[in-house]
């Protein structure tokens, strides 16, 4: 069946959304969040003719759902994507929304409102084509994704839907693997002495030393491990380092933070296991030795079968879009599509083609746009079927 897209909508949803600040304020204290872009959804997709909800899990951070209804009996699906940004600062034009060379500028342009716009466009084309679903369809465009999460994380208490595809930027590629991440702190303590009392002095730079040592065999160890196929190694580094008062002073304190990135079948509980055990053997090798572990943030790591419901009916369509799908991928860096995925929704990730998230220059290519608007169409199309 051949969808006519909206396409002076969806370009003009994208430069109107790029042109709304919504860095996130977790990130840059002060910056406006969803608020302003939130209302800017809300109108659209009343206006397309959804049935609208705002979710505020916290003061100021808002998620919009809007819901296609189906006739009944169909699978649900729900399109997520997320419409808050991390910093501008050092970009020329943040908030441009220029088409150049067939490419679409600006903070978030890809990463991720033309996803979000994309998401929009097809729920208005399944509505000017006059299609029915069997099953609902909910455009979910999410808060906080850049920081922990918590719109994705709010919804997925409220709405208990069969199928999800998460829309961040793919280059129009089937993701179904991306790793984790467990965000830890360790701490050793010393004794506070003036730098000539070395009799009572307890260095705790020192202890971290040991630890650091240690943590660097755990690491090769972790990558001498079996590789996941599409996302190879697990791995970990050391993000900061802090300890000591003053040159002529024993450290009392030291602190590092680090950052284990994990694999599908890794667990929380196992990962922190690796990190205490380190810490207990020190311990037992010297009566001197102090260090505590504490866990800041876990998010999983996300795997869905190649077999599933929600994989096959993306790929069936990406391949009438675009005429071939190529091998799925997986992605190293964490979506909210292990959210969904850990509430027992299947789950799969694409998105548009472009680049530069997070950078000081970025852009989406507008004719993937397009083209994922269709995949996106034909995908609620095959999956909001009777089982």
């Amino acid at each position: 069946m051949n969808i006519k897209i909206d396409q002076g909508y969806l370009l003009k949803t994208i430069c109107d959304m790029v042109k709304i600040n919504s860095v996130n304020p977790s990130l840059v204290p002060g910056a406006p969040g969803e608020v302003n872009i939130a209302e800017y959804v809300s109108n659209s997709l009343k206006n397309i003719g959804l049935e609208v909800h705002r979710h505020e899990p916290e003061p100021g951070r808002i998620s919009v759902v809007g819901i296609l209804k189906g006739q009944g009996g169909g699978r649900s699906l729900m399109l997520n994507g997320h419409y808050d940004t991390v910093e501008i600062e050092g970009m020329a034009d943040p908030f441009s929304g220029e088409i150049r060379n067939g490419n679409l500028y600006g903070r978030g342009a890809y990463d991720m409102k033309a996803s979000v716009a994309a998401q929009m466009a097809a729920a208005r084309a399944l509505i000017d084509n006059g299609i029915t679903l069997s099953g609902d369809l909910l455009i979910a465009a999410v808060a906080d994704e850049e920081y922990a999460s918590i719109g994705t994380a709010d919804l997925a208490t409220r709405y208990k839907v069969d199928g999800a595809v998460v829309t961040e930027p793919t280059q129009m590629q089937v993701c179904t693997a991306h790793k984790g991440f467990a965000w830890l702190e360790i701490e050793t303590r010393g004794r506070a002495a003036h730098g000539s009392q070395y009799q009572i002095g307890v260095d705790a730079n020192l202890h971290m030393g040991r630890v650091i040592g240690e943590m660097e065999k755990l690491l090769r160890e972790i990558y001498d491990r079996k590789h996941h196929p599409l996302l190879g190694p697990g791995s970990f580094h050391v993000s900061t380092i802090e300890g000591g008062a003053g040159l002529s002073t024993y450290s009392e304190r030291c602190v590092i933070q680090l950052e284990r990135r994990t694999l599908p079948g890794e667990t929380q509980a196992q990962v922190v296991a690796e990190y205490q055990e380190i810490l207990d053997r020190l311990s037992s090798q010297d009566p001197d030795f102090k260090a505590s572990l504490k866990t800041l943030l876990v998010r999983s790591p996300f795997e869905v079968s190649e077999d599933a419901a929600i994989v096959k009916a993306i790929q069936s369509a990406t391949s009438e879009v675009i005429g071939a799908t190529g091998p799925v991928i997986g992605e190293n860096p964490w979506m909210d599509s292990a959210i969904l995925s850990d509430a027992g929704i299947e789950t799969v990730v694409m998105g548009p083609a472009g680049t530069g998230a997070h950078a000081l220059e970025e852009w989406v290519d507008v004719q993937s746009v397009i083209d994922f608007t269709r995949v996106l169409a034909k995908t609620a199309l095959n999956y909001c079927q009777p089982v």
